[in-house]
């Protein structure tokens, strides 16, 4: 079967953070997880967008939990598509290691039968997901296959990085990942930890004191896991930290001229829930 814009569709969920998908691309969706905040169950990026997120968060008293979509929503996704007259559907997703939303988008796609969905654990999350998908689309408009996208995938899964950081442990420690006295004596000392999502898993792969050093860890590893050569595509995301746009544009622009900043985009309520605000995320890609 050739694939092509027209008969095939790309689903991602929300903690992709790529909310206008569906606006840049008519053959794309968005599922949204759940924020659920004092007691409101919102979905992420259409019930509640980042700007009311981020200002509702610094106010509350109690830290935001997260739930993962249902097979039913999934399913209700994948059955508009096909009622479109979409004939293939990519479902792209972040790690199952750190979510049930890749298990749901599985049983929602066995539920509608005939092998239509494809669904993919990406082993990555944020804005990774996103820039798998515009690669996927880049084969699209040409025409391609099942078999030349499932090498995409899989040389994606390998060759992709992403590098980030949070800052402020608060967020951690609310969320029960450190304890009091670790997020107190990291505030004190302006430690920023440098974490990476390998295989799945986010690792630590540094831990820096200040902005300056952490920007200059991220182009460390920039400089030591790319190649200034055509196809190299960058995004940057960020947790309403506007400043690290311009930072992290002239830094991947220094070190590696052919790259192209393919996305920009605000980290969602979901993933906002979990890095805090001022979290920002560089990734790349050799396509």
């Amino acid at each position: 079967m050739d694939l092509t814009r027209e008969n095939t569709a790309i689903v991602l969920d929300s903690t992709s953070d790529f909310f206008d998908a569906r606006e840049r691309h008519a053959n794309m969706r968005i599922v949204p997880l759940y924020v659920l905040f004092d007691g409101d169950a919102l979905r992420d990026h259409v019930d509640i967008g980042p700007a009311v997120f981020y200002e509702r968060l610094a106010s509350s008293k109690t830290l935001p939990t997260t739930s993962q979509p249902t097979p039913a929503d999934f399913l209700a996704c994948y059955e508009e598509l096909r009622a479109a007259g979409f004939q293939r559907i990519w479902s792209l997703h972040l790690t199952s290691k750190l979510s049930g939303t890749h298990e749901s988008a599985v049983r929602a796609a066995e539920q509608l039968g005939g092998d239509i969905v494809r669904v993919v654990d990406t082993e990555t999350a944020s804005l990774a997901c996103a820039l798998l998908a515009e690669a996927i689309d880049r084969r699209l408009e040409e025409g391609t296959t099942d078999e030349t996208i499932e090498a995409l995938v899989d040389r994606f899964k390998d060759v992709n990085r992403v590098v980030f950081t949070v800052d402020t442990l608060e967020y951690l420690q609310k969320g029960g990942r450190i304890g009091k006295a670790q997020a107190l004596a990291g505030s004190l000392l302006h430690v920023k930890p440098i974490l990476s999502v390998r295989d799945g898993v986010i690792e630590p792969v540094g831990r820096v004191r200040g902005r300056q050093k952490a920007v200059a860890e991220f182009a460390r590893l920039f400089e030591e896991q790319s190649e200034d050569r055509d196809g190299l595509r960058l995004a940057i995301a960020h947790a309403n930290a506007p400043e690290w746009i311009e930072t992290l544009t002239e830094m991947a622009q220094g070190i590696r001229p052919s790259a192209k900043v393919e996305l920009v985009e605000t980290l969602g309520a979901v993933v906002g829930t979990h890095a805090g605000p001022g979290a920002v995320g560089f990734f790349w890609f050799q396509d």
